[in-house]
């Protein structure tokens, strides 16, 4: 049952982006094959972002991201829900040639291989001690995991915007934590969750396979 209620939680507080604009720089391909030239005028419906969207491990490098574009994703995210609206995530974005190298260097080898060529990294936290805390102490047992949660949740509106506009993202696990505190002077009371690459995809991923509907979710 809470599987199902957290994937109906997930699909209210993203449909803000339905009928979302493109990018007018780039081109999208549906599942089946068929272009969408994007323009400015157009726009693309909520479902054909769920159906696009993939975690891309190909970039193309020719094709660059302004910092106002990145802003406008972000901003993005302030509009996710919350506990009690605290919003705990931070974002440190990387895009100097300098910063991105840096931190490419600390994901992992295969990880740094797979986002060659984007041109943004940014790197996801949250701040420790306040989704899922009254008063000071923990609300029930989960704690801590609720400013992960609502990580995920405004990271979900990041890529799903991205995506909207045309871009494409890849987020990361595997990354060296204490490295990227030192990077961007994160403060010890965030807790840092991905590292998330940003750029254009440079051929066509394939969509993975699904869990049947029957195992992940249960009706009464």
């Amino acid at each position: 049952m809470k599987i199902l209620k957290s994937s109906f939680i997930l699909a209210a507080v993203l449909s803000v982006l339905m009928l979302t604009s493109c990018s007018n720089n780039n081109e999208n391909k549906s599942e089946n094959g068929s272009e969408c030239q994007v323009q400015n005028s157009e726009v693309v419906s909520f479902d054909e972002v769920l159906m696009t969207r993939r975690s891309v491990r190909s970039y193309d490098a020719s094709k660059t991201i302004t910092e106002e574009e990145v802003r406008e994703l972000l901003i993005s995210t302030q509009e996710a829900p919350s506990w009690a609206n605290q919003q705990p995530s931070k974002y440190y974005v990387a895009m100097s040639p300098e910063k991105v190298e840096a931190v490419a260097n600390l994901v992992g080898e295969r990880n740094k291989q797979n986002i060659a060529g984007a041109p943004v990294l940014i790197v996801s936290t949250f701040e420790k001690g306040k989704s899922g805390f009254f008063q000071g102490d923990p609300a029930n047992e989960v704690g801590d995991g609720w400013g992960a949660y609502d990580n995920g949740l405004s990271n979900a509106y990041f890529i799903l915007k991205a995506r909207a506009k045309g871009f494409d993202t890849l987020i990361m696990g595997m990354r060296d934590s204490d490295a990227l505190r030192t990077l961007f002077n994160i403060p010890e009371n965030e807790a840092i969750m991905a590292v998330i690459s940003l750029g254009y995809r440079a051929d066509e991923p394939k969509q993975p396979k699904h869990r049947p509907l029957e195992e992940i979710a249960l009706f009464f």
